[in-house]
């Protein structure tokens, strides 16, 4: 359309959104706008008026002829596809640069979720189950693919057949990290990679929290994974409070640094996210067609081997917690053989259990709720056992099962119960 140039001036106006707001409020149009005079412009704008006397037209139509090179679609404001959850908020951006297809996000449960780059192999399981099973009750996942929780909590959702909703700070076009090309391209192939920034635009680090009221704005609620006290993700967290959000935060590790922020936001009254079902039945009044029950649709676990590339793809292998062994292993950790024994049960009882491999975990490995957590398991034990034989609340419980899992102490059978594979050295 003729009117989109002005639309693509007018946003080009270097750190001008809000100005470039208040004009188009006033004049109606980004075309009445480029025409105007100072005389016109200062009786809106004060100061800062100077940006839109420069009526050169190269940028915009660079970024235009870009744009239809490579197939990037552009939303304005006044589009009747752009998302209205974003058209409402305090400072939408101007035009919307698009890859993929933007489903109609008034229609459909979005859920932003944010965390750490610098997250724990515990932050990164949580994130893939989170993303997991948001997408599987129904909803979309929003992230900023930025390397740690929002890779992870991404490539959950799409692991569950989701759609998610890349939010960039830099060009459509552009790769950031460079390491995930692949999961760009799914997201694109099956959502959106969608930016207020046009292509060719680089990763800089002032983009960041001006993207982040994006990623709020297109989303019903905010799910904090794991953050440390100074995080873009608590940045993320209170835009969306300020938008009419809810917020959501992963309790975690009381000492651990990664998780200080994400737990002050449950001390401020952040809904706990324990689950994706702990989300998603939020929303489930308002979207009944579109959101489904969790019965019979449980989260399927990764493979141990697939778990651990997910752990080192996001936090590297040098940050992995890996259990000191003592001793020669006779076996592999991944190698479990069944313990023949006698029994009276039912068959149905008699799902398969992998017994104890001979290698023996050394406690000093361990924090003290694994160490108790590994006391309690029994054999074949259910999670309440777990949990009342423990003495340790349920989510410290949770927590040191899910590191146990990614080192392959401990395995997750289907109905809650766990299995040990290592005896301790003691």
């Amino acid at each position: 359309m003729a009117e989109l140039k002005y639309w693509l001036w007018l946003a080009t106006r270097r750190g001008q959104r809000r100005d470039a707001l208040a004009l188009l409020d006033h004049f109606g149009a980004p075309d009445d706008v480029y025409f105007a005079g100072e005389a016109d412009l200062r009786r809106v704008l004060e100061t800062g008026f100077e940006p839109f006397l420069d009526k050169s037209m190269a940028e915009p139509l660079r970024i235009r002829r870009e744009c239809e090179e490579t197939g990037c679609d552009m939303l304005t404001l006044h589009d009747a596809r752009y998302p209205d959850r974003l058209r409402n908020i305090f400072d939408p951006p101007l035009v919307l640069y698009v890859k993929g297809r933007l489903p109609d996000l008034e229609a459909e449960p979005v859920i932003a979720m944010v965390g750490t780059r610098g997250c724990t192999p515990y932050g990164v399981v949580t994130a893939e189950k989170l993303g997991y099973e948001t997408a599987r009750y129904g909803g979309i996942v929003a992230t900023g693919l930025a390397r740690g929780i929002d890779s992870a909590a991404a490539r959950g959702a799409l692991r569950a057949g989701g759609r998610v909703i890349g939010v960039l700070g830099c060009g459509v076009d552009t790769v950031y990290p460079k390491s995930n090309g692949p999961l760009y391209e799914d997201v694109a192939a099956t959502g959106a990679l969608i930016s207020e920034f046009p292509p060719g635009t680089q990763p800089l680090r002032q983009n960041f929290p001006i993207r982040n009221r994006v990623l709020s704005g297109i989303s019903l609620g905010v799910t904090v994974v794991e953050a440390p006290e100074r995080s873009g993700a608590l940045i993320t967290a209170a835009l969306a409070l300020e938008q009419g959000r809810d917020v959501f935060a992963v309790p975690g590790n009381i000492d651990a640094p990664s998780c200080q922020g994400s737990n002050g936001l449950l001390k401020e009254g952040a809904h706990p996210a324990l689950s994706g079902w702990d989300i998603m039945s939020l929303y489930a009044p308002l979207f009944p067609d579109r959101i489904l029950s969790p019965e019979g649709d449980a989260f399927r676990p990764l493979d141990p081997q697939s778990r651990e590339e997910l752990v080192d793809n996001e936090v590297g292998e040098g940050a992995k917690r890996r259990p000191r062994w003592n001793g020669k292993a006779t076996e592999k950790p991944e190698s479990r053989r069944e313990i023949p024994r006698e029994t009276t049960k039912k068959e149905i009882d008699n799902t398969p259990s992998a017994g104890y491999s001979d290698i023996e975990l050394d406690p000093g490995s361990l924090t003290l709720d694994e160490r108790t957590v590994l006391d309690a398991l029994k054999g074949r034990t259910h999670l309440d056992d777990i949990i009342t034989a423990s003495g340790l609340p349920s989510q410290a419980v949770l927590s040191a099962l899910t590191m146990l899992e990614i080192t392959g102490a401990v395995s997750q059978e289907p109905g809650r119960y766990y299995i040990p594979h290592f005896r301790f050295n003691s």
